[in-house]
């Protein structure tokens, strides 16, 4: 993509990544598949799959692949679904059955849409796209939220990583308050990648970083997708290498950082503000 001037000189450092936690932690959120979003059994799980329903992830006891969980595992993969393996112990205490024969699968609340969909529906509606890219958000609750704000500031959709992030979970819709009902999200395998396919479609990729440009001194109009990084570590430095240019929010204050949807909740306004109000 042709860069302008208005992209230049924008620093492009970050701090140290701290260490990842690669620990289970239960999807994230203990309620998150309330409601009838969590299969357990393999009967039920292996009915899922042949009916192409949508599942984020499915967890499998260690050790114990064998008969029906190895048609269940390869079909999962087969269909690029992420499996994970874990012991006795934390299977059980994800469980909410007595009875899960070593297999859970864990359903999103809502469908996902393809990214494609969210750059018809802008341009089907005569606006510039506008897109909120989650670079592997893990707590549901800012998940939702981001939702909820991108709907009140009228993004086309929002975009999640199929790994290392929480997905469409019932937690992520109570929070959102509806909005999970109203704003496409689209799921995909790879976030460098999908940056890379929306700068073909001229969309420019705009990174959240605390050492980036002030915000309500960058260029964000015109065609975005605003790309926001998880709780603990910001956005991953090869994602953030894959964006335009950066941009930041300045700390005033003995904090140095804010909530990953707060963030996203003031850069998404600057935007509505440099669209709507000249």
């Amino acid at each position: 993509m042709k860069k302008d001037n208005r992209r230049n000189n924008v620093r492009n450092t970050r701090r140290p990544e701290a260490k990842r936690d690669t620990k289970f932690n239960k999807y994230e959120d203990n309620t998150a598949f309330d409601d009838g979003l969590q299969l357990e059994g393999r009967n039920p799980v292996l009915e899922a799959l042949n009916h192409n329903r949508t599942i984020d992830k499915i967890l499998v006891r260690r050790g114990g692949i064998e008969g029906t969980l190895k048609v269940i595992v390869a079909k999962a993969r087969e269909k690029g679904i992420v499996v994970q393996e874990i012991d006795k112990e934390k299977m059980a205490a994800v469980s909410r059955s007595n009875n899960n024969q070593g297999v859970i699968a864990l359903c999103p609340a809502y469908e996902y849409c393809d990214v494609s969909d969210i750059i018809i529906s802008a341009k089907n509606k005569g606006e510039d796209p506008f897109i909120i890219v989650c670079d592997e958000i893990t707590d549901p609750h800012n998940l939702g939220a981001i939702i909820r704000t991108a709907e009140c500031c009228g993004a086309h959709g929002v975009i999640i990583p199929k790994r290392r992030a929480v997905g469409l979970t019932a937690v992520v819709s109570k929070t959102s308050a509806g909005a999970a009902e109203l704003v496409p999200v689209a799921r995909v395998t790879n976030i460098a990648r999908t940056i890379d396919e929306l700068k073909k479609e001229n969309i420019w990729t705009v990174c959240a970083d605390m050492q980036g440009k002030e915000y309500f001194s960058s260029d964000l109009k015109g065609p975005v997708a605003l790309v926001i990084g998880s709780e603990g570590t910001g956005v991953s430095e090869l994602v953030k290498k894959k964006c335009d240019f950066t941009v930041g929010i300045p700390m005033y204050g003995k904090i140095g950082s804010l909530n990953a949807s707060v963030s996203a909740g003031l850069i998404m306004y600057e935007i509505v503000r440099q669209r709507r109000f000249k």
